[in-house]
């Protein structure tokens, strides 16, 4: 097994199927399950992925801690129902039609939320990343700053993410957030391990699922023992980071994201 918590990553495994990978993702205490949003394909082999799975827990990028206590298993396999307990279109994610058969096949597993509030999110980085998680800070590894290289190479990531159109002073404190929210999800699957005992599934974004940066570095930091798997979602071939596997998808199609910048 390969996972955040070995001394390298090697080459992912690309599989043929959802099936394939959940063959794999089995031998994980924990199995991160990445996407990109608006792929509907993602969704259905995330689902499927689920059902053969049979996590205990379910932790989620999209909902916060309190949206989840709303959720219970036989309203799960009620997409309106779950939506409308969500305020999902109220939300800004994509269409709810999207995630709901990713709902449907978590329905017997315990439901947790990893989403800080906007609110919470902007003290957050008021404060400082590590003074929020407080006594937590230090075993995610957030008392320590990130490498300068690094640092430099993730604000380039932010820069090229908002089409060349932000501030240069905005881009550490998208790299503060993006590590807010890895560190999060990482919180809330330590929560969930606790709690249940494992196996925990996430499901979020491929920029949190990825090895080389996202939730399973502070994870594996906070809990060295654990086993930690992650599934990357490609579009047509392409994706950045680390994974130890990957599934392929055709690209959804969406407009051009630059356009909402006054670029394309």
């Amino acid at each position: 097994m390969y996972g955040a918590n070995s001394a390298a990553v090697a080459e992912p495994a690309v599989l043929p199927s959802a099936k394939a990978a959940a063959e794999v993702l089995q031998e994980a205490d924990v199995a991160i399950l990445g996407e990109v949003h608006d792929n509907a394909a993602h969704h259905q082999k995330q689902a499927e992925i689920l059902r053969h799975l049979a996590p205990r827990a379910v932790v989620w990028e999209m909902i916060t801690e309190a949206q989840a206590e709303r959720l219970s298993e036989p309203m799960m396999s009620d997409a309106e129902a779950t939506a409308d307990a969500l305020d999902w279109e109220a939300s800004g994610w994509p269409e709810f039609a999207l995630y709901a058969p990713v709902f449907a096949a978590a329905a017997p597993a315990r439901q947790y939320g990893a989403l800080v509030p906007r609110s919470v999110a902007r003290q957050a980085l008021d404060q400082g990343i590590a003074a929020y998680f407080g006594a937590r800070a230090a075993g995610f590894g957030l008392d320590q700053p990130l490498p300068e290289a690094e640092q430099t190479e993730r604000e380039a990531d932010q820069m090229a993410n908002h089409c060349n159109a932000m501030p240069a002073e905005m881009l550490p404190v998208l790299v503060d957030f993006q590590r807010l929210r890895d560190a999060a999800l990482a919180a809330a699957v330590d929560q969930a391990l606790e709690e249940t005992g494992g196996p925990v599934a996430v499901i979020t974004g491929n920029g949190h699922a990825r090895l080389d940066r996202g939730l399973a570095v502070y994870l594996s930091k906070a809990r060295p023992e654990v086993r930690i798997q992650s599934l990357g979602q490609s579009e047509g071939g392409a994706i950045s980071g680390d994974f130890d596997l990957l599934l392929d998808s055709a690209a959804a199609e969406r407009p051009d994201p630059c356009l909402a910048f006054g670029k394309g």
